[in-house]
């Protein structure tokens, strides 16, 4: 980290000088271009400056304290690198910080999909409690909620379900939780006690702006047809439900929870366009994968991310070696402390690739 930080503050010196000599006027759309590049450099490098010197300074009270025979200058000099000691890890702090690249996408609204895996009802299930714990961590953190489809199944559970979240980080706080969902516990219907081993998939999307997902109409066949389940009186008598198809990936959406025709395809089309982004953000993560010959960021969906175990009331996030026996505070959406550990391992991680 120590030789990028000297680079940076190279840089930043060389571009200083440079821009010193330029004439404004004669030379602005070069001026223009130091200027930018010197403002994104210049926070780090005075970061950096101010820690050289706290260093420095560090090193010549360790000289006084070894060297300096009067007890009482001695004891300043001890006191001031106590307090010089705080500042120097404070600035190592914000430095590490300063130099992650940019998350352009920490605010980005999100859908997230939950879907049923292996263990049949007892998946599906899993997919409302699962709907409920991040409904209620959405709440906890103030954000905007709304339901974009549901499949339900004949047992109070979900085949699969989508939810749209708005909010402050959103997209940086949720889109570690892609991956598949391992739940151990006995069902209900279980008469004999046995603990059951069941999965659900969790896909966290990044809503696209207009700009960034474009659909060509011609692309995506429309079919409408009647609702089916519950609803409300208009169900079975009117061709409200959608199914959109995009006809060269092959991808499927189907919405049928409004009782409007339109509502349902302008829901369906925006989970098909956040859809299409992750397909090719997915392709492209798999490209870069294979020039570094491992799998990086959410492309690595297979292994299991985390167990919830109901028996020994523990949820155990695999990636991170993380247990915690909280598991019904953790379904009751306090997910803070699992989410912040990710996080801050995910930081970690780009800390050593950046240094």
């Amino acid at each position: 980290m120590i030789e990028r930080l000297k680079g940076i503050k190279e840089e930043y010196d060389s571009l200083m000088i440079e821009m010193s000599k330029l004439e404004v006027i004669a030379h602005q759309e070069r001026y223009q271009e130091l200027a930018k590049r010197v403002a994104e450099l210049e926070p780090i490098a005075l970061l950096y400056q101010e820690y050289k010197e706290t260093v420095e300074q560090l090193k010549e009270l360790n000289e006084i304290t070894q060297n300096e025979k009067d007890l009482e200058f001695k004891q300043m000099a001890e006191e001031e690198t106590l307090t010089l000691k705080k500042k120097e890890k404070n600035l190592e702090e914000r430095l590490k910080q300063a130099i992650l690249p940019k998350d352009e996408e920490e605010n980005k609204d999100v859908i997230m999909e939950i879907r049923a895996g292996t263990g049949g009802d007892e998946s599906s299930l899993f997919v409302a409690d699962l709907l409920r714990m991040y409904s209620k961590y959405a709440d906890n953190q103030g954000w905007k909620k709304e339901l974009m489809y549901v499949h339900p199944t004949g047992v109070n559970g979900f085949k699969e379900v989508a939810l749209s979240l708005k909010g402050k980080k959103v997209c940086s706080k949720l889109r570690l939780e892609s991956g598949v969902h391992r739940v151990q516990r006995v069902p209900v219907t279980e008469s004999c006690g046995r603990i059951h081993t069941s999965t659900v998939t969790v896909a966290v999307l990044v809503e696209p702006e207009e700009v960034e997902i474009t659909i060509d109409p011609n692309e995506v066949r429309v079919d409408v047809y009647r609702s089916s389940g519950p609803g409300g009186q208009s169900v079975n008598t009117t061709d409200s439900a959608v199914r959109l198809t995009h006809l060269s990936t092959g991808l499927i959406v189907t919405c049928q929870d409004e009782k409007s025709q339109h509502k349902n395809k302008a829901k369906a089309m925006r989970v098909l366009k956040a859809r299409l982004l992750e397909q090719a953000r997915l392709k492209q993560q798999q490209e870069m994968a294979k020039e570094r010959k491992e799998m990086i960021g959410s492309g690595d969906r297979s292994e299991r991310i985390r167990t919830y175990n109901y028996p020994q009331s523990r949820v155990t996030d695999h990636r991170i070696n993380l247990t915690l026996h909280k598991l019904p505070n953790i379904m009751e959406g306090e997910l803070e402390e699992l989410i912040e550990a990710l996080i801050l391992n995910e930081k970690e991680k780009m800390l050593k690739k950046a240094s």
